[in-house]
């Protein structure tokens, strides 16, 4: 029997959201299938490549898995080729996005966590393993980063960092953390496009 952690398999399906809310982004700009392929991957493997990096934990995990790839082209020719079945593309994007921002916040964490690193630094590799695919997507479509924007992006993905050790330390199963975490960022998302809800402004 093969052994399949949970922590790959919620990569797995981070890989998937996102390189569906990349090719979503790629086809509301009107890209070709080439330019599709190119958005879904940097959105996919951006935030993980940057954490690594700053790890040092090179090559960095979709060069030592070449999986990772395959999943991202398969599912974003799928997505391409199924869009005329959805039609509403922004709201696809928005749940994708979500999905997967919640997701690889998790694999973020846990990857500081098999480094040996202080809560704090784990919950920071987690958000800019979320972020940072939607950060490169954005800049390359030439649209102003989320993270950058009025919306509670990366805040989401602190707090989802926080709640998971709050979990851990009141000895609640790991398993059952990280579905309880994943849920709270993706709702949390929701609740904050729903109700139009903002981190206050500075004056200047």
């Amino acid at each position: 029997m093969i052994d399949v952690s949970t922590t790959y398999v919620i990569e797995i399906l981070g890989t998937i959201s996102f390189a569906i809310s990349g090719s979503f982004a790629a086809m509301q700009r009107r890209l070709d299938p080439f330019g599709v392929l190119i958005i879904a991957f940097v959105t996919s493997i951006g935030g993980g490549t940057v954490r690594d990096l700053l790890l040092g934990d090179t090559p960095v995990a979709w060069m030592r898995d070449v999986n990772y790839c395959l999943l991202i082209l398969v599912t974003s020719l799928l997505t391409v080729f199924f869009k005329t079945q959805i039609k509403k593309f922004k709201v696809t994007l928005f749940l994708f996005d979500s999905l997967g921002l919640g997701l690889f916040t998790l694999v973020g964490v846990q990857k500081g966590i098999v480094f040996g690193l202080s809560p704090g630094i784990c919950v920071a590799l987690g958000t800019i393993t979320g972020c940072f695919g939607g950060v490169i997507r954005d800049t390359l479509l030439n649209t102003i980063p989320l993270i950058f924007r009025k919306e509670i992006y990366a805040t989401a993905c602190i707090l989802g960092g926080i709640l998971y050790f709050a979990l851990l330390y009141f000895n609640l199963k790991a398993d059952v953390a990280k579905i309880i975490v994943i849920a709270f960022i993706f709702t949390l998302r929701i609740i904050v496009v729903r109700y139009k809800l903002a981190l206050p402004k500075f004056g200047y």
